[in-house]
């Protein structure tokens, strides 16, 4: 069985302290492959070195809605030239997020529907963040033209889901859906055809039963290919190699 973590962060600081020895070590536990995003200028900047040091790990650059406060007509060229790399194979992960009141909601929506046009302008496929805004997102998306893209760490609900899907997106799901107080996220995975799934881990957040609480890593993936292979009624192998390639299309990898 081979798996794809679609979205780890490992630039993380709760990496520093092992990075390169749990990098190594993700070949004997079945990850082939991982995708690296980014949240912020510096991290589309580490995120491409990380994916030029290791043949299996890939890059999304961009800055995620947390971090758009100065975001800059500088930035948006820094992007370009990042998104040319041989590695870089997406951008993001990019969006809104309204859990907090800052930054102010605005400043957001600018933020992402610039980053939207850079999509384009790259000819990349985009890794969608979407929280408490599910509305908004789905209304700048559409107003792109954007047709290539992912929403990562899925929480909506199963028309949303449809809805995305009927856009021609991905829909990708973590370790919430182990977490026995989700069953909107196991309604929206259900939803959501086979060939349009891919599965991540979110690292260092959010792991996944019987790790919930721990720091996340890119090999407890398995875990939700395990429950979303449950939820879609086939075998984990067949699930793993399903996402596996559904990843390999989305991202451009040739293997």
């Amino acid at each position: 069985m081979r798996l794809f973590d679609t979205h780890v962060h490992m630039d993380d600081p709760r990496y520093d302290p092992d990075r390169d020895e749990l990098l190594r070590g993700l070949a004997a536990e079945g990850v082939e492959l991982i995708l690296n995003p980014s949240a912020s200028m510096e991290e589309s900047r580490a995120a491409v070195e990380l994916s030029e040091k290791y043949p299996f790990v890939y890059a999304a650059v961009g800055v995620h809605p947390s971090e758009v406060v100065g975001f800059s007509e500088e930035d948006c060229a820094e992007l370009l030239r990042l998104a040319a790399k041989p590695k870089t194979v997406a951008i993001g992960e990019i969006g809104l997020d309204y859990h907090y009141d800052e930054p102010d909601r605005e400043t957001q929506r600018r933020a992402f529907a610039r980053q939207l046009e850079l999509v384009r302008e790259a000819d990349l496929p985009v890794i969608i963040h979407s929280r408490d805004a599910c509305a908004e997102t789905l209304e700048l998306v559409k107003a792109s033209g954007v047709k290539r893209g992912v929403v990562h760490c899925f929480g909506g609900s199963a028309e949303t889901a449809r809805e995305y899907v009927n856009m021609g997106f991905h829909v990708s799901f973590t370790g919430v859906l182990t977490f026995k107080n989700a069953p909107r996220v196991r309604e929206a995975c259900a939803a959501v055809p086979l060939e349009r799934l891919m599965i991540e881990t979110d690292g260092p957040y959010m792991a996944p039963e019987p790790h919930r609480g721990e720091r996340n890593e890119p090999k407890y993936v398995r875990f939700v290919a395990e429950k979303m292979a449950e939820v879609k009624g086939v075998s984990v192998e067949e699930l793993a190699e399903i996402t596996f390639n559904n990843a390999l299309r989305f991202f451009g990898i040739e293997e």
